[in-house]
C-alpha cells in the first residue's frame, strides 16, 4: 500500500487502484447519481473495493478521474467518475503476479509461472489488471475464452529492456493467451510491450496526463515526455 491518508495521498498514475473512504461513497453518489442505478456498483461500495486511475477527459470536472469497470455479465461497462482527494483512503498498485494462481484458468497456470520467473530474473515488480486482476479483486468473473493477459512490468533504468521483450516473445509464442502488457518506468510512464519489440521509430508513451510518441531509448532512460 502506498499511501493511507487523505493528507499525503500519493499522487496516482495509470493502472493505480484508488480506495474509497467508505463515508466518502454517499458524497460520490450524490455527485453521480446514475451510479446507483449501474449493477453491482452499490456491492462494490458496500465491499471497498478499489477504483481505478485513469486520464481525464477534457472538460472533465476537477478532481481525480478514476474508472469503475463492470464484469462482462454488467455489460463490461467501464463507468467513469471523479472523486476528490479528501475521498481517497488508499492508492495502491495492481495485484502482484505470483498472487493471482487461484483466480486464472488452469491452462494460464504454466504461463504465470514462467513469467513470474522472467521478472524475477531481470529483477523487476511485476503485476496484473485487466480482466484476472479485476477477478483477483472482487472475486466476480471478469475472465472469457477470449480473455488476454494483461501485465505490468515496472522496470529500472538498468533493465535490458530488449533483452525482455525478446523473452516475452519466446513465452507468448508457447501461451494459450495473448499477453498484453506494458513496460512500466519508475515515474509511470508506459509503452506496451510488442510495440517496444523491435521498434525501428517512436513508440507510443501512455501516461496518467496524456500519451506521445517517443524514441525508445528516451523511453527507457526517462527522458521527459513531451
Amino acid at each position: 500500500m502506498r499511501s493511507h491518508s487523505h493528507r499525503n495521498v500519493v499522487p496516482p498514475r495509470r493502472h493505480d487502484l484508488i480506495s474509497i473512504n467508505p463515508p466518502s461513497w454517499g458524497e460520490i453518489f450524490a455527485d453521480h447519481p446514475r451510479l446507483q442505478s449501474e449493477p453491482f456498483v452499490l456491492e462494490w461500495s458496500r465491499r471497498g473495493w478499489p477504483l481505478i486511475s485513469r486520464r481525464p477527459e477534457p472538460g472533465e470536472r476537477i478532481g481525480i478521474s478514476v474508472g469503475l469497470p463492470l464484469p462482462p455479465n454488467a455489460g463490461k461497462k467501464r463507468l467513469s467518475l471523479v472523486v476528490q482527494e479528501h475521498q481517497i483512503q488508499s492508492v495502491d498498485r495492481p495485484p502482484t503476479l505470483n498472487s493471482v494462481d487461484h483466480r486464472a484458468p488452469s491452462g494460464w497456470l504454466p504461463t504465470l509461472r514462467t513469467l513470474d520467473s522472467l521478472a524475477s530474473r531481470h529483477g523487476i515488480e511485476a503485476r496484473v489488471f485487466g480482466s484476472l486482476g479485476w477477478s483477483v479483486i472482487t472475486g466476480l468473473n471478469y475472465l472469457t475464452a477470449t480473455s488476454d493477459l494483461d501485465f505490468l512490468f515496472y522496470f529500472h533504468r538498468d533493465t535490458n529492456l530488449v533483452s525482455l521483450v525478446e523473452d516475452l516473445a519466446r513465452i507468448e509464442s508457447a501461451a494459450p493467451m495473448r499477453l498484453d502488457g506494458e513496460l512500466i518506468r519508475s515515474d509511470g510512464a508506459g509503452v506496451n510491450w510488442r510495440e517496444f519489440d523491435g521498434a525501428t521509430g517512436d513508440v507510443l508513451v501512455k501516461s496518467i496526463s496524456g500519451a506521445t510518441m517517443s524514441a525508445p531509448a528516451v523511453f527507457r532512460d526517462g527522458g521527459a515526455l513531451q
